[in-house]
């Protein structure tokens, strides 16, 4: 069929710059090592930081909610899709993040566009970090509000847009909790302290720091003991809760507006049963299992220390993704090439995932993962890493 010949011409000129890439089939369940190709390797690309997929308590509620409830609900949340697990779970999210009152989207990317949608008008203006989330970036596109992009957690420059942007009915400061190609956390405390010296609103997308910064996994508000000094959070469960969906976690007055202004909440089918209660078993995991926490953190400064000891650029990584930069775009998918050969399976990120010239594999461990298994991937890194002439 004609008609996309354009699009062919541009995927053409992708392929001759190596941006093209597969998808790659993973045959097995998303644990420390996959299947791919019929071959056993260790798993550093997934956002599974506490190996949840596979936790047997979670599995198990999924399964009896199945089993008694269906596979489906049938209706968006507003007419005929919020059954009482519903609101079980965003009751117990709620206290989990010591807010009012927490409401369940399908997905974090859809808490960012639904939220920032719903509450910004013309009369108001959006303050955003440069390095934000494509769901942020995505979210301030929906609205008709002002915008102003702030260096990367630069403080002198977001006072700079607070102190030009004192016209406006209200100003929402947005930022990533854990930023999610470098890892670095943001400076939640000055950016929380200037936003109640300008009377501004602050936003925060945990949606990497749910589960692995904070008291049992609380997230990033709650790792800086912010707790009450932060208007909105937004979380995924889809990472290290293991699941899936989103959540927005604030006072009840904007969770009731969201109920009734938030199209991707209004105009999508609830989640399934199994989903809900999986999510719900994750909670009381996070609340009853800290041990896990605590190996993802180790886990994580082993590898950091190992691949800067041979000698990898880093970045300003400080939570357990750790960004190899590489800069060369190709080169950083023939360095996941060679990976993969050798038993590792830790994907090339490249533009427009990230800016040009800053091309990437980004390794995320997992408290799944053994010492040995990590060392083996080490030895990958410094083989191919040495082959391609990078180290």
């Amino acid at each position: 069929m004609q008609g996309f010949e354009y699009l062919q011409v541009e995927l053409d000129e992708m392929k001759e710059k190596g941006l093209v890439r597969k998808l790659v089939p993973i045959e097995s369940s998303a644990g420390a090592t996959v299947k791919i190709n019929g071959k056993e390797v260790i798993q550093l690309s997934s956002n599974n930081y506490l190996g949840l997929t596979t936790h047997p308590k979670m599995i198990k509620a999924a399964i009896q909610a199945t089993e008694e409830f269906g596979v489906g609900t049938g209706s968006v949340r507003t007419i005929a899709g919020t059954f009482s697990m519903h609101l079980a779970l965003e009751d117990k999210l709620a206290k989990f993040k010591h807010t009012e009152a927490s409401l369940v989207f399908q997905s974090g990317f859809t808490c960012n566009q639904g939220v920032l949608s719903a509450i910004l008008t013309p009369e108001d203006v959006v303050i955003s970090d440069e390095l934000n989330h494509a769901s942020i970036i995505d979210g301030i596109r929906l609205t008709k509000s002002g915008r102003r992009v702030y260096k990367h957690v630069d403080m002198e420059d977001l006072e700079r847009a607070l102190q030009e942007t004192q016209s406006y009915r209200k100003r929402l400061i947005v930022t990533d909790g854990v930023f999610s190609m470098d890892g670095n956390i943001a400076p939640l405390p000055e950016i929380v302290e200037l936003a109640e010296k300008y009377d501004a609103l602050v936003m925060v997308d945990d949606a990497h720091s749910s589960g692995v910064l904070g008291q049992n996994g609380r997230g990033s508000v709650n790792h800086f003991g912010l707790d009450g000094r932060v208007h909105i959070q937004v979380g995924t469960l889809s990472k290290a809760v293991g699941v899936l969906g989103g959540y927005i976690a604030s006072t009840r007055t904007l969770i009731d507006y969201l109920i009734h202004k938030g199209r991707p909440f209004l105009f999508s089918t609830s989640h399934s049963p199994g989903v809900v209660a999986a999510n719900s078993a994750a909670i009381d995991v996070l609340l009853e299992e800290p041990e896990l926490i605590e190996k993802l953190w180790d886990n994580s400064r082993f590898l950091k220390k190992g691949l800067a000891d041979l000698g990898f650029v880093t970045g300003p990584s400080e939570t357990p993704i750790t960004p190899v930069i590489v800069g060369d775009e190709s080169l950083a998918h023939q360095l996941s090439d060679k990976l993969l050969e050798y038993g590792v399976f830790a994907q090339g990120i490249a533009f427009p995932t990230v800016a040009r010239g800053k091309a990437r594999i980004r390794t995320i461990v997992s408290a799944a993962h053994s010492k040995e298994q990590l060392q083996v991937a080490l030895d990958a890194f410094e083989k191919a890493g040495k082959e391609l002439g990078i180290i």
